[in-house]
């Protein structure tokens, strides 16, 4: 259903987990792609898993805290594979803790790798981009709309993100460049659901608590980007789209459990 033969993709923090499930579904899509993560290791077990697919793969090592190393790697992917199609935002941390327990290195940190190191990816890889057409995807967080306990550092940078989406929209859509947010809920063997449900009663609870009554996959959430990213949405900009089975319509009483329950509280 979806071509990206002769598109060049760019998945930062696109080496594990949902980010690394989306760099598979364009590889596999026939898109060149480009993938960026803080561990040079990490990078070269993705790079290789992704060329099992045929097509061109290439994989930097750069902390998207760090501007002018993230600079460096876009400006290499591109030496490498041309203007960028599609620029995808995925480099996350997190931690639960209670905000009375958070430190404030704790709390830069995750604000400088959610959404600082977002301002630094789009910021980057804007005059990279190839104008007019090309997609940009940012990887959110329910957390962004859904306030949450012992997830205070979360929230304030999720939201963050998601606000840069919008504006960004706003400006960058006269120059031809779309900008959406995606949403994952509860998302089947990643590590935020270890984290948020560790037990299997905890997995009951969450899966009870969707509409759909099941955890989503990684390939949920690709097939979202692939849709953001490909000519049936491009009309679409400035969206923060959920991909959680509904989820988040029924409020955050079973994330907090998750999370109180992991700290033994």
């Amino acid at each position: 259903m979806f071509d990206f033969t002769g598109q060049h993709v760019f998945v930062a923090g696109g080496t594990s987990g949902i980010n690394l499930g989306i760099a598979h579904a364009f590889a596999r899509c026939g898109a060149a792609v480009s993938v960026l993560s803080r561990s040079q290791d990490k990078v070269d077990a993705a790079v290789a898993a992704l060329k099992a697919h045929g097509g061109a793969v290439s994989g930097f090592a750069a902390d998207v805290r760090d501007y002018a190393k993230t600079e460096a790697a876009l400006k290499a992917a591109h030496a490498a594979h041309g203007e960028i199609d599609v620029l995808i935002s995925g480099a996350a941390g997190n931690f639960p803790a209670p905000a009375l327990g958070i430190s404030s290195n704790g709390f830069r940190a995750v604000v400088e790798i959610d959404l600082l190191g977002t301002f630094h990816v789009l910021r980057a890889g804007f005059p990279l981009l190839r104008k007019p057409g090309a997609s940009i995807i940012n990887i959110s967080a329910p957390q962004a709309y859904n306030p949450m306990e012992l997830q205070m550092h979360v929230c304030a940078a999720k939201a963050g993100v998601d606000m840069v989406t919008r504006v960004g929209a706003m400006e960058w859509g006269p120059l031809g460049v779309r900008i959406n947010s995606v949403v994952p809920g509860p998302i089947k063997d990643t590590e935020g659901m270890k984290r948020l449900a560790p037990t299997p009663q905890l997995e009951q609870i969450v899966t009870d608590s969707v509409p759909l009554k099941r955890f989503g996959s990684k390939d949920d959430i690709a097939h979202c980007c692939l849709w953001l990213a490909s000519p049936y949405a491009s009309y679409v900009t400035g969206a923060v789209i959920p991909v959680d089975g509904g989820w988040s319509l029924g409020g955050t009483s079973v994330s907090s459990a998750g999370m109180k329950a992991l700290l033994g509280g």
